[in-house]
């Protein structure tokens, strides 16, 4: 029965287009003194570059034995679309997420809704903050909106694990807590990198977020 579904949606002629590496709407230096040129160079250039290829592969590959009906195959290729995937969703929202004109505090009805959940947009800060240092190993804190009651929530997801897939929540800001984000310049304290990500913030990005998860 599953293989002929799969067979099904072949002769339905699955279209697919090739993902790509975004850029980025700032140059690279943009963002110091908080994110070193040379981390966001290799943050985008080689790391987000390796989740597009590989998502690409991954693609192809599942194009590939959903054609020929294999199940298994198919079943077998989800973890490696799961990482990749996401890592190409997240850093996608991550670059737009920062700006060399950011930090400061978000507005209008962004910030009433982060006043009615968290008290203050100093509280969001420590709890968000809290929660995303203590990711163990490598992973991502969110701020996103739970599309059913209009409620912000935190939320932290392991890995490359993208927020709206594992929660069902709308991903409205994310911090990278991988290594690579900050090591070449906060070495292993990552406390002082989630504190200073906050001051290149865009919040207007987030807003626009904010705005279209309510629409």
């Amino acid at each position: 029965m599953l293989q002929s579904s799969l067979r099904g949606l072949s002769r339905l002629g699955l279209v697919r287009c090739k993902y790509t590496l975004p850029e980025l709407p700032y140059e690279y230096s943009a963002l110091e003194p908080v994110v070193s040129g040379q981390i966001m160079e290799i943050h985008h250039s080689k790391h987000h570059a390796t989740y597009v290829n590989n998502l690409n592969a991954t693609a192809d590959k599942i194009q590939a034995v959903v054609s020929a009906g294999d199940v298994n195959s198919v079943i077998g290729l989800h973890g490696a679309l799961k990482f990749n995937g996401g890592g190409h969703i997240n850093h996608s929202i991550f670059w737009q997420n920062l700006s060399p004109n950011g930090g400061g505090l978000p507005s209008g009805p962004l910030l009433a809704a982060i006043e009615a959940e968290f008290g203050s947009f100093d509280d969001l800060k420590v709890k968000m903050s809290t929660a995303t240092v203590g990711i163990q190993g490598s992973g991502w804190g969110w701020l996103g909106l739970n599309a059913e009651n209009k409620r912000l929530a935190i939320a932290t997801c392991a890995n490359q694990d993208p927020l709206q897939a594992t929660t069902g929540l709308v991903p409205l800001l994310g911090i990278d807590v991988w290594e690579h984000a900050y090591y070449l310049q906060y070495k292993n304290v990552r406390p002082d990198y989630v504190k200073a990500i906050w001051d290149v913030v865009n919040w207007e990005d987030v807003a626009e977020r904010y705005n279209a998860a309510l629409s």
